[in-house]
């Protein structure tokens, strides 16, 4: 049997355990909106995986894409106004 092993190193030096930096923190809640509005988007799709989605489910559905939508846009309005940069 041959045995395969890993040929480059790690991508990142630092250990599993690092906490993130206040720079990775800010960037998580400079984007929570959009966050937030893709889980719920998330929810009403598996709401409906298991079963014809109802005039409801199908209703929930849309108004969660216009929310992700509509923070997307605002995010973008936001880094093109000047607000901090993401990376």
């Amino acid at each position: 049997m041959m045995h395969i092993a890993a040929r480059q190193t790690a991508v990142t030096a630092i250990g599993p355990d690092r906490e993130p930096t206040a720079a990775e923190l800010d960037a998580i809640e400079y984007e929570m909106p959009l966050i937030r509005s893709e889980v719920e988007l998330l929810d009403a799709q598996i709401s409906t995986l298991d079963r014809t989605p109802t005039e409801l489910d199908q209703r929930r559905l849309r108004r969660a894409r216009r929310r992700v939508l509509a923070a997307r846009r605002a995010l973008v309005n936001l880094r093109t106004a000047g607000g901090p940069v993401v990376a």
